[in-house]
């Protein structure tokens, strides 16, 4: 029993102790690199299991960046990965890089990756063009018609301003610009429609990718279309506003005259109602003049009798001349 005892005790620390060094070294990680002729030590990988980052998320790319002859180490893949950033996403687009003999380097590739940026994405896109299409561009040429323009744009990706460069949108922005601009300054739509060309040229030599993260290689027209005629309806607008500020205008006139006729009418009211009370007082004055010998009884009677003359000649004065000829004509010769 002791002698069991002393077989079964040592084979159960051999166990645990191959557990333990098992759980921090991955050995079938170390037997792949070390295979792949990757010079890494079974410490560095315990360290990096003390460090918490995962191994394969080092080795794997480590071994793929030495069998594509690239001059990378796994301080440089941890340290990146220990940043946050995609290890497997920069080996990447540093062997494509390599094989299309583009100047990459790991350090600008690690900051592009760490921007937000897809590296290896850029990459491609350096080997191969991108055609960005704009949406429809509204322009408004110098005879009041307004154009409407696409555009293709061919990009390719500059590496070495894709760190603090601007995006896709602003290459959109300054076509978009650019095609107002250019448009804008035409004399006529038609000239537009017969030399779109023109547009793409003129837009092209401005340099509108300074500043961003793309290499505008040209600019072509997809789709040129004609618009509504903006300056006819500018013209109306106008015309329509002309007219409402005249009708303002002629109605506060027509309120100003209204107002000055109803105060003349006021003041004539004013004026009559004086006269009606002077005359109101006039047969006491002559009552009083009668009482203090001032006016005497004859001279009452002719102011009596020219008062009846002049009653009679308003009358006359106010007989329509045409009715009393017609009467006249209608009455016997005898009684003419």
């Amino acid at each position: 029993m002791d002698l069991i005892l002393s077989l079964v005790v040592p084979i159960i620390v051999i166990v645990v102790l191959v557990a333990v060094f098992l759980s921090f070294v991955p050995l079938g990680l170390w037997i792949s690199a070390v295979s792949a002729g990757v010079k890494v030590g079974i410490f560095s990988l315990v360290g990096m299991r003390l460090r918490r980052v995962r191994a394969d998320k080092i080795i794997r790319p480590l071994i793929k960046a030495q069998k594509a002859g690239m001059d990378v180490n796994a301080n440089q893949l941890e340290s990146h990965l220990l940043s946050g950033g995609r290890v497997d996403n920069v080996v990447d687009a540093l062997i494509a890089a390599h094989r299309a003999n583009l100047d990459l380097s790991f350090e600008r590739a690690a900051a592009i990756d760490l921007a937000g940026r897809n590296v290896f994405e850029a990459v491609r896109m350096s080997v191969t063009p991108k055609i960005i299409e704009t949406p429809w561009i509204s322009a408004v040429a110098i005879d009041g018609i307004e154009v409407k323009v696409i555009a293709k744009v061919t990009v390719r990706a500059n590496l070495g301003r894709l760190v603090g460069g601007a995006g896709e949108e602003t290459i959109i922005a300054r076509v978009g610009e650019g095609i107002v601009t250019t448009v804008g300054s035409s004399q006529s739509h038609k000239s537009v429609l017969e030399n779109p060309d023109l547009i793409s040229r003129t837009v092209l030599a401005k340099g509108l990718d300074n500043g961003t993260a793309f290499e505008i290689l040209s600019i072509d027209i997809a789709d040129v279309d004609i618009g509504r005629n903006i300056g006819a309806h500018l013209q109306i607008q106008q015309a329509e506003a002309d007219k409402q500020i005249a009708q303002a205008k002629a109605e506060e006139r027509r309120a100003t005259a209204i107002a000055k006729e109803q105060e003349m009418r006021a003041e004539v009211e004013r004026m009559k109602a004086k006269v009606v009370e002077a005359e109101a007082e006039v047969p006491m004055a002559m009552a009083d003049a009668l009482r203090s010998g001032n006016l005497g009884v004859m001279d009452y009677y002719r102011m009596q009798n020219v008062q009846a003359d002049t009653s009679m000649k308003n009358n006359i004065g106010s007989t329509d001349l045409t009715e009393v000829l017609r009467k006249k004509d209608d009455l016997p010769k005898d009684k003419q």
